[in-house]
């Protein structure tokens, strides 16, 4: 081993320029804040979205429209999707645990079915909402919807 081989271990030092220690550091007098003003003094710190006193965009930006934080959305699922499952997977019992087993929805969201696409065979649907035209489809056929 020899002692002049040895050097501190990677990222253990910091290669940067010394700020604030003396004219020799190449950074000296001012310590690369410039002249002045509210950036070279201490204690500074900008407040999130200053615009140096211009107005912020946000006070700028009107605000408009009504939301609702009572309402309750749904993912959508619709017939088309269910007639295609049901062929290819041969299954008639759909329920909030095969949608969410088959990605079709969270585990946390509500679930809707609506009635685009054509419905062949009898199925019976469990969800949380049935739209009119989807449910007037699976009864049709002599299938069951039942709101959990």
């Amino acid at each position: 081993m020899d002692l002049s081989k040895i050097k501190p271990a990677e990222g253990a030092t910091n290669h940067g320029k010394r700020i604030g220690r003396g004219q020799g550091s190449g950074h000296g007098g001012t310590s690369t804040r410039g002249h002045k003003g509210q950036k070279s003094r201490s204690g500074y710190s900008k407040k999130i979205g200053f615009e140096g006193g211009q107005m912020p965009i946000q006070r700028v930006v009107p605000k408009f429209g009504f939301k609702n934080f009572n309402r309750v959305e749904y993912q959508a699922i619709n017939l088309k999707t269910l007639q295609e499952l049901s062929e290819k997977l041969k299954i008639s019992t759909f329920d909030v645990e095969f949608y969410i087993g088959h990605g079709l929805a969270g585990k946390n969201d509500k679930v809707k079915i609506l009635g685009f696409g054509e419905l062949k065979t009898k199925i019976e649907v469990k969800a949380h909402a049935f739209s009119k035209s989807a449910k007037e489809a699976i009864e049709k056929l002599e299938g069951t919807t039942e709101i959990i």
